[in-house]
């Protein structure tokens, strides 16, 4: 189902998360001097726009890729890609093997044909309207 999964995680939203982050763990919450305003833009163009699940982990593993904060980028962008599968009807042991998959993705730590399967599983899902 294609829908603007991001809408809500304006980057102001963006950064309050990767500050409370870092001040969790006591390490230093600043916008890095390379990443910061090319995230930026490519957030506030793509996150409002209707896309599938999949493209919506994708924006947030592009957006860690280019590090726009000095601590955290992969653990901000992976925790909202997690937050978006909270929305899915799943039981929670499914639920809590698909973030992991999320996260992954961000991170880029997941292998070519996990990032495929989870693309099919993304276009896989019934649309909202057509399930009322």
């Amino acid at each position: 189902m294609k829908r603007a999964w991001l809408e809500a995680f304006t980057w102001e939203m963006v950064i309050a998360a990767n500050a409370a982050l870092c001040q969790g763990k006591g390490a230093l919450h600043r916008p890095s001097s390379d990443g910061h305003e090319l995230a930026r833009q490519l957030w506030e163009r793509q996150h409002p726009q209707a896309m599938w699940l999949d493209e919506a982990v994708d924006l947030c593993r592009q957006c860690h890729r280019l590090a726009p904060f000095c601590n955290y980028n992969g653990n901000t962008f992976a925790a909202i890609a997690r937050q978006l599968i909270l929305e899915l009807p799943l039981e929670a042991d499914r639920a809590h093997l698909i973030r992991s998959w999320a996260g992954h993705i961000v991170a880029g730590t997941a292998e070519e044909a996990e990032t495929e399967q989870f693309r099919q599983f993304s276009r896989s899902l019934p649309d909202a309207k057509k399930r009322k």
